[in-house]
């Protein structure tokens, strides 16, 4: 590794985490001052309008992952024109996207109050114009500089400008609330503040890097523009449908139930994706520049790294999961009687989660090859797969039953990914595959008869942390022995890449 790729790297692993260190903060302080001041259903239809509104990133069609993918060579080979060739054409067409989505936000006001009436037709059309502005801006003004940044190794710029915003909209928001204002004038600043973000990227970009704003092409830049709709399809479905699929099927109140667990266990998700995050513009690199056995030795170590962590911290996550919720939503049952602890759901979503966090190296490796058309049936399949199985049992089990759906999507996309580039891309053996599986299986269960008889104590947040730590510490310790014994070598590895990341900083 060079020493410039191994600092950015560095500097995308540390402030991707940061990030989201930051946002599973901000992303709990936020919803309990809602429920606690406005109530348990106006937070089932705010989590219900955004997901609403995340529909219209279906109409991009994956093409940001496309157009990241797209930029790896003629940035590595200084190739000014064709950057701006694939930045130009990437601006024209998420412009269309903005367009779309006020059209899409208009038919949301007069419609939406219809879905669910719970709360009044002006009440809700507010809150929809309020929440819309943020992601009509990301459009407008900000992805095509993201993902240019992103696919330059460059993503800790909008990491941090991401935190600065977290950080001033959760002070704002919380004043705002304390001092009895409306929850539409609340999101309306929110909106306002995130639109900080685009801006700043918007004019770092245009100083630091030379792109032709104005240069023209005959030939579309961006290859495979339409093969990652798959990807991008599956992706929404697998993680914002089931909001949706309870909007209409059941109730505002279990909208709500869903997104306390969504936000702590996607919070989970993310903080590990933070540690990988830089990977995927990593072995992008290393596949355009055909580093063939590099990215074999250093995916080898990636795959067993990501299978450690997971285990190890999703594993805990199940076990310290329902006290947490306890805590969090004391004083909302009783003055709502709506139950915030789900045992068996709790126990599904994670096992779900853990699924896709599985998913990740073999999801970075088809990305970085550029491997969209070759992959997209197994999106197809994943989408159909969870919409089904999701309505179908909704009706039965209710948050179970959606938990159900992603799950089953997730385990079928999983191991599909693994095999294809076992096969395809690493030509490795699948033995390795199921060695990981299994070496999951027994620190799981290893880890559950530790601490299955410890009770946490639920009296506040300070006491619940520090005996959570423990059972971490636990997992932790269980993870690393067990995979110290079947996998020495790569232990080798890690440590010595570690080593290379210390001196490159």
């Amino acid at each position: 590794m060079s020493n410039n790729r191994g600092k950015k790297l560095a500097f995308n692993t540390v402030s991707s985490l940061m990030l989201q260190v930051v946002t599973v903060i901000c992303g709990f302080i936020l919803p309990r001052l809602i429920i606690g001041t406005y109530g348990s259903n106006v937070n089932g239809l705010v989590s219900s309008i955004a997901k609403f509104l995340g529909v219209i990133t279906l109409l991009d069609l994956g093409v940001g992952t496309v157009v990241q993918s797209a930029l790896y060579k003629p940035l590595a080979e200084n190739d000014h024109d064709m950057v701006s060739k694939i930045f130009v054409s990437a601006n024209r067409f998420f412009k269309r996207i903005a367009a779309i989505l006020l059209i899409y936000v208009v038919i949301l006001f007069f419609t939406y109050p219809f879905i669910n009436r719970k709360f009044g037709f002006l009440y809700t059309g507010m809150l929809i114009l309020a929440i819309c502005i943020n992601s009509f801006s990301q459009y407008y003004f900000g992805i095509v500089n993201s993902l240019l940044l992103g696919a330059d190794q460059k993503g800790y710029i909008q990491y941090t400008a991401q935190i600065v915003t977290l950080i001033v909209n959760t002070i704002v928001c919380a004043i705002l609330i304390k001092n009895g204002a409306s929850i539409q004038i609340v999101k309306f600043a929110t909106s306002l503040i995130f639109l900080f973000r685009p801006l700043f990227l918007y004019y770092y970009v245009k100083k630091r890097y030379v792109i032709n704003r104005k240069i023209t092409y005959t030939e579309e830049p961006i290859k495979q523009k339409w093969n990652g709709m798959a990807q991008h399809f599956a992706s929404y479905v697998l993680t914002g449908t089931d909001p949706i699929v309870l909007t209409f099927f059941s109730t505002l109140a279990n909208v709500s139930i869903y997104s306390i667990y969504d936000q702590i266990v996607n919070g989970v998700f993310m903080l590990i994706t933070a540690i990988s995050n830089g990977f995927f513009s990593y072995f992008g690199d290393m596949w355009a520049k055909n580093e063939k056995d590099r990215l074999k030795n250093d995916f080898s170590t990636f795959e067993w790294l990501m299978h450690l962590i997971s285990v190890m911290i999703f594993g805990c996550t199940s076990m310290v999961i329902l006290d947490f919720v306890r805590v969090y939503s004391r004083g909302i049952v009783e003055a709502e009687h709506v139950e915030y602890v789900q045992p068996l759901f709790s126990l599904i979503f994670v096992l779900a989660y853990f699924a896709r966090c599985l998913r990740l190296p073999y999801n970075y490796i088809i990305l970085a090859a550029g491997h969209y058309k070759q992959t997209q049936s197994s999106y197809y399949v994943s989408m159909i797969m969870n919409i089904v199985i999701s309505v179908a049992m909704v009706h039965l089990f209710g948050l179970v039953g959606v938990a159900i759906g992603t799950l089953c999507a997730m385990l079928y996309q999983t191991i599909w990914m693994a095999v294809y580039v076992y096969r395809n891309l690493i030509k490795n053996s699948m033995k390795e595959f199921i060695k990981h599986l299994f070496i999951d299986m027994v620190v799981g269960a290893i880890g559950f008869l530790c601490c299955f008889k410890i009770n946490l104590d639920i009296s506040g947040y300070f006491k619940w942390g520090i005996e959570a730590l423990i059972i971490f510490a636990i997992w932790a310790g269980v993870s690393v022995l067990i995979n110290f014994i079947f996998y020495k070598d790569e232990f080798k590895r890690i440590l010595l890449l570690l080593k290379r990341k210390v001196k490159v900083i």
